[in-house]
């Protein structure tokens, strides 16, 4: 009997839970399997969230630990002000960061290939040419996955004409020479993503460091559609306060309720079709697609029913295997939002976890922390942020701050000041 594609996939992600829930009736242990000498950790993905697992653990406990960090790419490029490359406030060379400090912490190795497996039930990692890697513990940080079938015509092939750029790298690169190629009083139409998704800002500061491009360059009769399937979104009176200062007349907001969904694309002739107006030859078409955890998280059953992967938030622990912590965009972190800064602090969790539990530490109570900055014009950023705590079976948000509308220009600068010396500690104590 043959299984369609969606029970195909429950019948993997539970009989990959069930196997994971099974370990789950022996203790865990510090003892290190397969006679190592240390315990073995491996990580997966070498965004924020992982190299900052690995950066905390090195530090504490040097050399303490065998660790593996698998990470396919050679070169890491921050989504967090990529946008700023958008509105030609960056170069994207200085987003970028090789690995060859985190590869030399003692007990660290990096390992460039991607992970394309994980057997539950062995503990281990496998990569593409079958090589395995067994571990104590499994971090899991492989950001975000994209669902290509989530806008009707667009595709993975789609996206090399009508760009997501949601990965930084060469999407972005290919996002940025399109908009330089706008003319004046062109059109440029953004899909921006249903919840939850990576940056919840992300998509409006985008726009605004679009319209910043474009005005500096003389091209202000240019038009900006965001077709928006999100009745709100993150800092929106902000935002819109900040694009009608800045950019009078060139944004448009469309929520649901106006537009009535997108009905289709097509990549072709550069038309969305949607249930309120048809933009055809538009000059740029931004899609940002529906999201999911990383692939291999999803193949490997940590996500049971959901799109993402359900966790302890004492712990970041998943909740499907005792011996896998998942951080970052990949977990259901409550009421964190998907970030850098989000990622970073549940990896101070993740790592103060694992020594407590292989190397004896103290335990550590966990709290969160997150803040986002967003940058609508030449020194005018404004901030969302909150801490967070467990609490209810979740991360709880127990307290919150946010620009205001009223905050001075100089209030706006200092902003942008704490947010660039935050990317630069951030980036700094990872790769530099």
């Amino acid at each position: 009997m043959q299984m369609g594609n969606q029970t195909r996939r429950q019948f993997v992600r539970r009989a990959a839970a069930a196997a994971a829930l099974g370990l789950a009736t022996a203790a865990c242990t510090g003892a290190p399997m397969l006679s190592r000498s240390k315990p073995r950790i491996v990580v997966v993905g070498g965004g924020v969230g992982g190299t900052s697992v690995v950066r905390r653990l090195a530090a504490d406990h040097p050399g303490a630990l065998d660790i593996v960090l698998l990470e396919p790419d050679r070169t890491y490029t921050t989504c967090f002000y990529s946008n700023l490359f958008v509105g030609d406030l960056r170069e994207l060379e200085v987003l970028q960061f090789d690995y060859g400090r985190v590869a030399a912490l003692p007990g660290v190795r990096v390992v460039h290939e991607r992970a394309a497996a994980i057997d539950v039930a062995a503990r281990q990692v496998l990569l593409g040419d079958g090589t395995a890697f067994p571990y104590d513990r499994l971090v899991l940080s492989p950001g975000i996955d994209l669902d290509y079938d989530s806008v009707p015509g667009w595709s993975r092939e789609a996206a090399r004409i009508m760009p997501h750029a949601w990965r930084a790298g060469p999407q972005t690169a290919l996002l940025k020479r399109q908009l330089d190629a706008v003319p004046d009083g062109g059109l440029i139409v953004m899909l921006a993503p249903p919840n939850p998704y990576r940056c919840p800002p992300g998509p409006y500061e985008r726009v605004s460091m679009m319209a910043r491009a474009l005005t500096e360059s003389g091209r202000t009769q240019t038009r900006i559609v965001i077709v928006d399937p999100k009745r709100n979104f993150s800092k929106q009176p902000l935002f819109q306060q900040g694009w009608e200062r800045h950019y009078p007349g060139m944004i448009e907001w469309l929520s649901p309720m106006i537009h009535g969904g997108v009905q289709q694309v097509d990549p072709a002739t550069m038309t969305v079709e949607t249930g309120f107006e048809t933009y055809r030859n538009a000059d740029l078409v931004n899609v940002i697609p529906r999201q999911t955890a990383g692939a291999i998280a999803v193949a490997a059953g940590l996500t049971g029913e959901d799109d993402y992967c359900p966790i302890d938030p004492a712990t970041m622990h998943s909740t499907l295997d005792p011996y896998v912590f998942v951080l970052g965009d990949s977990c259901i972190a409550g009421d964190m939002p998907k970030s850098a800064f989000s990622a970073h602090s549940q990896a101070q969790v993740v790592a103060a976890g694992i020594a407590h539990e292989l190397l004896d530490a103290a335990p550590v109570r966990a709290t969160y922390r997150n803040r986002c900055w967003s940058l609508i014009a030449d020194a005018d950023s404004v901030f969302v942020g909150g801490w967070y705590q467990p609490a209810d079976g979740r991360i709880s948000q127990t307290e919150s701050e946010i620009s205001a509308l009223e905050d001075s220009g100089a209030q706006r600068q200092t902003n942008y000041a704490d947010s660039a010396a935050w990317y630069l500690g951030l980036t700094s104590e990872l790769y530099g």
